[in-house]
This record gives structure tokens, C-alpha cells and sequence, in this order.
């Protein structure tokens, strides 16, 4: 059995689109990885990159091309200073060149070397092939992002089944039934389970560190966006929210970190009605940030990368004033495991789905994630996330403009709402009187998603995107 750890699931990256833009980028690294063990990179004269189906349909709006050309350069997406995104891409258009891995200059005119091709290839609707000039003739190499900034070969029969590591846990897990047969056996909560296979292949120490990297990068994501103000990029003239709903909500505890502004929040007065305010506000910030190419850590995608730190941020600073990282940890490593489930049994791709796959998701895994904090047993955490995801069943995925901001900014904020009402419903239901269990409905989002007509799969060719065009706004 192939297994999907939490640090699959939860990865950092930079906006807006772990499918569109974090995958593009892994793959452009995945390819200079294949020249160099071919012993080709040195002897490489020029580069074509090729961009198919959905990526090519909204590939300027998710900044692809942009994913393309700083993956060529060897950047590190979970490293590179977003502000010198714009001065990179500025350079290689200003001298039509581009620094191979940052090991060699290649002449490159991106509209020229990048093309997008409309047609979709037959494995994946994120499809692009890269294609190098060695000696005079042309090496090829096809690539396919299929969602969460997964990126597989064709050679993988089964794109349900193609993930980045292959393990033997000591607790294999595929459906939810699975997950509940383990914690029933080892009279542990889910999260607990999950520690125990991921202890398998890093130390616990290792794993704190890394969860710890995750959250810290969620928390400095809301930060910022609460406090920027101004309108989104990309011709839409979309104004930042959640800065204005901060500056109404906000208290007068002072601070100057994001940890401390967690202290602030927990010492504001919040009114009954506030609550859903505030939790919208994290949700917004985030994927504010996301849309402007900002940091962001996929949860499971980027495009809904709001509902996981959004409902987190709940618990602390609303629900439970002294939780803590191991708190925080609980939390990631059981909203990991639900994902996970979904992305095997499902997709987690907007491009195989629509928002079901990413909004859907997403709010699944909060909602199962907050259910263990607040007391639930295993078989509630599970009812929590079908509860989600039975509620997100069909969403569309119709960017207008092919950019990730309407409806996906809102989205997220949906979603999280979403997820602390279900997580609520979860417990007070008893698990005997379930009638649909996780497993149905995962099973119903991916036969859903097969049915969905592509113009509804993040294509920009039906719904909102043809429904709304930029010029109304």
C-alpha cells in the first residue's frame, strides 16, 4: 500500500495555485533533476515549455508561466523571498535569457519558449511537456500536476494513486474504515494513529519541527493579510477585506509579533455574532495573500489554503485560550490523515473535481481536525468530515479571469464556517445513527467529479468565469 504522509498534504509553497503554480514549479525541477542524472543539463541549447488543458486555459491567471520560469532558475518555493519574484521574472523578460538552475544562461523569451496549448492531453488536464535542444535534437519530458502541488510521470497508471512517497507505515490507511479499525485496536484518538505512522520514516522531533514550520507559516499568513491593505493583482480590482474587518474587530492589547497577536485576540472581547466575523477574517487573509503570490502552505491546495489556519485559529483564540502546539499538532496531523483519505479514494485536484476537490476537501479536514480538540471520539471525527463534505458536494471550480480570487477568496471563508458547524453537528450525533458514512461520501465526490462537465473544472469556460467578465469589475 502506497502511503501519504501529513507533510504531503501540508505543504509550503507560494500563490495561487499548488496545482497551477507550486506543481509547474516542482516539475521544472523535476526535469533539471532528469537531466542531470542523464548527464544532458551541461549540453542543453535551448528550452520550450508546453502548457496544456487547464493550465494553459488559466495558467495566466494562476501565474503559471511565472512557476515555470522560476523553477527553471532553480528557485526554492518554500524559501525564496516573494519580493524577488517580480524582479526575477522582470530580468528574464528584460534580457530575453534565463539562468538554467542558476547554473547557466540560456537565451529564453517567454512568449516565445512558453506556450499555452488549449487541448488537454488524454492522462491529465494538467498536462506540460518540457523540451530540450541537446546537440541538435529535441529531449522531451512530460509532466502532470494533479493537484496539491503533486507532481507525477504518465508512467503511473492511476492518477488517484500517484503520491511523492512510498513507505510502509505500520498503520496502513486507505478509507476511513481503515483509520477507525486502528484506533479502535490500539485505543488511541486519530491523531495519535497518525503520529505512529509518521514516526516511521522521521523522528518525533523532526515532526514537531516541521508542523511547527507549517502552522508558524499559516500564522504569518493571516498576520499579513489582516494588516495590508490595498487591491489584489491580476486586472480584477479586487480590494483586500480582511484588513478592513480586522481594523473593525480588533482590540487595543498591543503587539508586534504574530504570536503575540494571538495573546491580543484572546484578550478582545468577542461578541456572540463577532465570531463567524472573525473567523471569515482569517480565512480572507489568507487567501489574500495567497492571490497577491504570497506564502502560503497547501491545505490541501492553495486555492484553499484559508479553512485549515482560519478554523485552527478559532480553537485558540476563541474556543480554547490555552491551547498550545501540541494542540496545533493534533489538529494538522488528523486534518493531514482526512485529506489524505480524500486524495486516494477521490482527487484533490479543482482541475479533476472542481472546488469540491479543493474547498470541499479543505473543510473536511478542519472540520474532523477541530472535532478531536473539542473531545470528539474517532467515529465523530469521521461524521464531521463527511457532514463537510456532503455540503460541498458539486461545487464548481469558475474563477473569473482564471485568477484565484472570486469566488475562491470567499470560498475559504465559506468553508471554514462550514467545517465548525459540522464539527458541532458531529458531536451531538451518535455514530450508530450515521446513514452515510466517509467512505460513501468520498467515494460519491469522486463519481460526482467523473459526471462534472470540464467547463466547471477550473477551465474558466462556464459558471462565474463566463457569467462575470473583467471588464464588469
Amino acid at each position: 500500500m502506497e502511503c501519504i504522509s501529513v507533510f504531503d498534504m501540508l505543504k509550503i509553497g507560494i500563490g495561487p495555485s499548488s496545482s497551477h503554480t507550486l506543481g509547474p514549479w516542482r516539475a521544472a525541477e523535476c526535469w533539471i533533476k532528469e537531466l542531470k542524472t542523464n548527464n544532458t543539463f551541461d549540453k542543453v541549447e535551448t528550452i520550450q515549455v508546453d502548457l496544456y488543458g487547464s493550465l494553459s486555459l488559466t495558467g495566466k491567471g494562476h501565474a503559471t508561466d511565472y512557476a515555470v520560469m522560476l523553477g527553471l532558475t532553480g528557485a526554492n518555493p518554500e524559501t525564496l523571498p516573494t519580493k524577488d519574484i517580480e524582479t526575477t521574472i522582470a530580468s528574464i523578460k528584460a534580457t530575453n535569457t534565463i539562468q538554467f538552475n542558476n547554473e547557466k544562461t540560456i537565451n529564453f523569451k517567454p512568449e516565445i519558449h512558453i506556450n499555452f496549448n488549449k487541448k488537454f492531453l488524454p492522462f491529465h488536464s494538467n498536462g506540460m511537456t518540457f523540451t530540450a535542444l541537446i546537440n541538435g535534437k529535441k529531449a522531451k519530458s512530460t509532466f502532470y500536476s494533479i493537484g496539491g502541488g503533486f507532481v507525477i510521470k504518465e508512467e503511473r497508471k492511476n492518477a488517484k494513486k500517484n503520491f511523492e512517497i512510498k513507505c510502509s507505515f505500520p498503520y496502513p490507511i486507505d478509507k476511513g474504515i481503515d483509520l477507525l479499525k486502528f484506533c479502535k485496536n490500539l485505543d488511541k484518538p486519530i491523531s495519535e494513529v497518525v503520529l505512529e505512522n509518521e514516526k516511521s520514516i522521521r523522528t518525533e522531533t523532526e515532526i514537531d519541527y516541521e508542523l511547527k514550520r507549517i502552522w508558524d507559516t499559516m500564522l504569518e499568513c493571516m498576520y499579513t493579510g489582516c494588516h495590508t491593505e490595498g487591491h489584489l493583482p491580476g486586472g480584477l480590482n479586487v480590494r483586500r477585506r480582511a484588513f478592513d474587518t480586522y481594523r473593525r474587530l480588533q482590540g487595543e492589547t498591543p503587539y508586534s509579533t504574530p504570536v503575540e497577536w494571538i495573546y491580543a485576540i484572546r484578550n478582545t472581547e468577542v461578541k456572540f455574532r463577532q465570531i463567524l466575523k472573525w473567523v471569515s477574517c482569517f480565512a480572507l487573509a489568507v487567501n489574500e495573500v495567497n492571490a497577491a503570490l504570497g506564502r502560503v502552505v497547501t491545505a490541501p491546495t492553495n486555492g484553499s489554503a484559508g479553512v485549515i489556519p482560519a478554523v485552527l485559529m478559532y480553537y485558540l483564540v476563541i474556543e480554547n485560550h490555552d491551547g498550545n502546539f501540541e494542540d496545533i499538532k493534533k489538529f494538522l496531523l488528523v486534518a493531514g490523515e482526512i485529506g489524505s483519505i480524500f486524495k486516494k479514494g477521490a482527487t484533490i485536484s479543482a482541475a479533476m473535481g472542481g472546488c469540491q476537490a479543493e474547498i470541499g476537501v479543505s473543510s473536511a479536514m478542519a472540520a474532523g481536525a477541530l472535532t478531536e480538540l473539542l473531545g470528539g471520539t474517532p467515529e465523530q471525527v469521521l461524521v464531521a468530515a463527511e457532514i463537510a463534505m456532503e455540503h460541498h458536494l458539486g461545487l464548481t471550480c469558475d474563477p473569473i479571469a482564471g485568477l484565484v480570487q472570486i469566488p475562491c477568496i470567499e470560498r475559504n471563508a465559506m468553508g471554514a464556517i462550514k467545517a465548525i458547524n459540522a464539527a458541532e453537528l458531529a458531536l451531538d450525533t451518535d455514530p450508530e445513527n450515521v446513514k452515510v458514512p466517509l467512505d460513501k461520501v468520498v467515494n460519491t465526490m469522486w463519481e460526482t467529479a467523473k459526471d462534472m462537465n470540464s467547463k466547471y473544472k477550473e477551465t474558466s469556460e462556464g459558471g462565474l468565469a463566463v457569467g462575470v467578465h473583467i471588464s464588469d469589475c
